[in-house]
């Protein structure tokens, strides 16, 4: 059996729900409402039947050449969710999310009306072209650590450890 989604034929469905940890920003239009509709979009998705959901958090933008405090602030979220889908169909969804929300991806780093992240899967470690989770800087980056934990006190990133730790060392070990 597969699942037909937005681009096509999905992977297989898994058995078992399984969680993920999704990342939300947007520093363009009205971001808020954005993130909302995201998190509807989520919602929605076929397979997936929770979604949990934390604070939002804004932050400075981020570029390829680090913080950049004179571009539009981020508002962030993670959300949690439990689902069948696959990890690659997930991703597609997550980009099709985006898509519908204007997302053009001209500029690594640049600024976005949405942006989805995939950054774990389960306990699943992916180190693909078109995917990698954990993904490989979620444990470097507080507007993805400080919202996780809002929303998951006892959140783990795998092969990383717990998300409380790496965001106090992020935060210089203050606590």
């Amino acid at each position: 059996m597969s699942v037909r989604l937005a681009h096509g034929i999905g992977d297989p469905p898994r058995d078992a729900e399984m969680p993920a940890v999704v990342a939300l920003g947007a520093n363009l239009g009205d971001r808020a409402e954005t993130l909302r509709a995201a998190v509807n979009a989520l919602r929605a998705l076929p397979l997936t039947t929770a979604v949990r959901v934390s604070k939002p958090l804004e932050t400075v933008a981020v570029t390829v050449h680090g913080e950049d405090a004179d571009a539009p602030r981020y508002l962030n979220a993670v959300a949690l969710v439990s689902t069948r889908l696959a990890p690659r169909a997930l991703l597609r969804e997550l980009h099709r999310i985006e898509a519908d929300h204007g997302r053009v991806r001209r500029e690594r780093w640049g600024d976005r009306t949405l942006d989805l992240d995939l950054i774990a899967y389960a306990d699943e470690r992916i180190d693909d072209e078109d995917l990698t989770v954990p993904h490989p800087r979620a444990h470097e980056r507080e507007f993805v650590l400080a919202p996780w934990l809002d929303v998951d006190p006892d959140a783990e990133i795998p092969g990383r450890g717990r998300v409380e730790d790496l965001l106090r060392e992020l935060r210089g070990g203050a606590r």
